[in-house]
Parts: C-alpha cells; sequence; structure tokens
C-alpha cells in the first residue's frame, strides 16, 4: 500500500531513495556499520575486514563497495547514510567528503556550496 504523499515513482538522478525495500536490503550492512559505534568493533574491521563483512552476513554488491571505498555503491547496496557515516569515519572521511561525493564536487566544492546557502 502506498504511503500518503509519497510518489514511488519519483526519479531524482544520482539519488538513491532508502526506503522500506532498501533498508531490508541493506540490513546487513547497515547492522555492521551500528556496530562501529564501539571502538573495538572499529579495530576488529581494521584487522580482518573480509571476516568481518561475513560475521555480519554482507553480500558480495556490499562487500566490493567496501573494498573498493565506495561510500555510493554502499548507498545503493541499501546502506543508510547515518549509518554509513560511522564506517566513513573509519576511513578519515568527513561527511562533508561524502557530500562532495554525491554531488560530483570535490570536497572543498561542497563546503563552499554549503557555505553560499548559509
Amino acid at each position: 500500500m502506498d504511503q500518503p504523499g509519497y510518489d514511488y515513482h519519483i526519479d531524482i538522478p544520482g539519488t538513491t531513495i532508502f526506503d522500506g525495500k532498501m533498508a531490508m536490503k541493506g540490513y546487513a550492512l547497515n547492522k555492521m556499520c551500528y556496530s562501529f559505534n564501539k571502538a573495538e568493533n572499529r579495530d576488529a574491521f581494521a584487522a580482518d575486514e573480509e571476516g568481518y563483512m561475513a560475521k555480519y552476513g554482507l553480500n558480495e554488491g556490499q562487500k566490493q563497495a567496501i573494498r573498493d571505498r565506495n561510500i555510493l555503491k554502499m548507498i545503493e547496496e541499501g546502506g543508510n547514510i547515518y549509518y554509513l557515516a560511522k564506517f566513513a569515519g573509519i576511513f578519515k572521511l568527513s561527511v562533508q567528503d561524502v557530500g562532495g561525493m554525491q554531488t560530483g564536487k570535490t570536497t572543498e566544492e561542497f563546503k563552499e556550496f554549503l557555505a553560499s546557502q548559509a
């Protein structure tokens, strides 16, 4: 059943809509990223990425996106940006870095864009 006010046929170029279907697709990935709230889990991931991904049951697309450090692909694989922020932090990526990736801008260009909107 459609939710009132939600256009299920919306097409925003370059945008992945995070809905119930994507939440199910990304459940394992998001659960893993949530685990990064604890330093010992971040350390365990850094020590054995493949083993850590297997522990959470990530699918091959999710694993490859992580291997490639491709945040946009992780979003396409069902990753929620709020959980992925924890993952991005492991690789010293800021929210502005990810925003730049999402918009095709450098981090500096994205920061300048944000400042221009204030």
